[in-house]
């Protein structure tokens, strides 16, 4: 599956829009994270601990979507995207977003 943030794939060309795909993860902050945190703000600096969590909901939510896209005949996205947000005090929700497409090779 080919996945690009452009609308276009180089050597590629659309033959066909199938519609809009996503994946969805939420994600609870655990207490022992939110400890570290509230530590690491006080002195500064990177909290491994939710850049880890963040980039594994990334991936999670960017599987579900290709999985969303096989499901629906395509071979690549276009216009890929992430979005986030917050649920309550404890949760983010990361959502990995796209339109599906049947290519062919140019040339």
């Amino acid at each position: 599956m080919i996945v690009v943030t452009t609308e276009h794939i180089h050597n590629h060309e659309v033959v066909e829009v199938l519609g809009t795909t996503f994946g969805v993860v939420v994600r609870a902050r655990g207490i022992g994270g939110d400890i570290m945190a509230s530590l690491k703000g006080l002195v500064g600096g990177e909290v491994k601990q939710y850049t880890q969590m963040i980039e594994d909901a990334r991936r999670q939510a960017m599987d579900r979507m290709v999985q969303n896209a096989h499901a629906m005949g395509g071979d690549a996205i276009v216009m890929m995207r992430f979005d986030n947000g917050d649920i309550g005090n404890n949760m983010s929700e990361i959502v990995a977003y796209g339109t599906v497409v049947r290519t062919r090779p140019i040339g």
